[in-house]
């Protein structure tokens, strides 16, 4: 065993609970703080049967998550913990905020107890910024930060925070801004996650649903290659407050329907729908600093992970 222990923040989800495998594969300690709201402790099955993770079923916004994370005297603290929905943040915006920034502070005062502890927060990539305007949608992180959603303004305020911890306290850290996520363990019944929606609907003999034309541009990243970034991020501690992980390549909705629609075997035409508010056109996320920073590319393509994906979907 490695002398490193984790917390991991959100560590039922289903990043999270990949995440999870990988340190204990490290020969890590990990403690998982986690309510169960979005996910499920099955996905954590196999590792609570090792006697190096624990699981602690508590609201990240909870004064003990400080108190459980000063206790435990982490090396680094993974937070994932967070609402993801950009049309929950629009219909909710308190909750978005208290669970996004009001959960982060909690762990930036844990960790900040800690001496050596550092934290690696998941933010969004897509959501920070503007629809890019000059025709480039190829965006990198001195792009300005624009906003357009709840969520994406809350998310913007844990950077700050981050960065002010950095200054007031001491506490090291950066932001993985991630594109859009996909992979094994993801709900196909939550209102993120669309390549496990339609492999789930496509699996159920349902249409799956296309909002506005379709030709909105989205980056997607396989769940292994995002892990290993968090674990390339843990052992460079990279000075840069924000970091791209991504493919940098821009796929459509279409084009990802056709992709789900050939791995599944099944073509079926989408419904479709008008366009939802707060939803950007298209963007891809320039991940060039993350290769010369910490030495990482997105290793799997967008074929290989959506059948790797629906291979675990139809076994599960």
């Amino acid at each position: 065993m490695s002398n490193k222990r984790s917390v991991v923040t959100g560590g039922a989800g289903f990043i999270g609970s990949t995440l999870v495998d990988h340190l204990l594969a490290d020969g890590q300690e990990v403690l998982v703080i986690d309510d169960l709201s979005t996910g499920t402790q099955q996905h954590l099955d196999l590792a609570l049967r090792s006697h190096h993770c624990a699981l602690e079923i508590l609201d990240i916004c909870s004064p003990e998550t400080t108190a459980l994370i000063a206790q435990w005297k982490p090396t680094t603290v993974f937070h994932l913990a967070a609402q993801i929905d950009v049309r929950a943040s629009v219909a909710d915006p308190v909750f978005d905020l208290e669970t996004n920034l009001g959960g982060t502070l909690r762990v930036l005062e844990g960790v900040r107890q800690v001496v050596g502890c550092s934290v690696l927060v998941a933010g969004s990539g897509g959501t920070r910024y503007a629809q890019p305007q000059d025709g480039n949608l190829l965006i990198n992180e001195q792009a300005p930060a624009h906003p357009d959603s709840p969520y994406g303004v809350s998310k913007l305020a844990v950077e700050h925070y981050l960065a002010l911890y950095r200054r007031l306290h001491g506490v090291k850290g950066a932001v993985l801004a991630l594109g859009n996520v996909y992979g094994p363990r993801q709900n196909p019944h939550g209102e993120a996650g669309v390549v496990a929606i339609f492999i789930g609907q496509m699996i159920a003999g349902n249409q799956c649903t296309i909002f506005g034309t379709g030709e909105q541009i989205r980056d997607y990243i396989y769940v292994d290659d995002v892990v290993e970034a968090f674990l390339a991020a843990e052992k460079v501690q990279p000075h840069e407050p924000v970091l791209h992980v991504s493919t940098g390549i821009g796929t459509s909705v279409n084009e990802l329907h056709r992709v789900v629609a050939k791995a599944t075997g099944i073509a079926v035409e989408a419904k479709r729908e008008s366009a939802r508010l707060g939803e950007p056109d298209g963007w891809a996320l320039n991940s060039a600093q993350m290769q010369s920073v910490l030495g990482w590319k997105a290793a799997t393509s967008l074929e290989d992970g959506v059948a790797h994906t629906m291979e675990w979907f139809r076994t599960n």
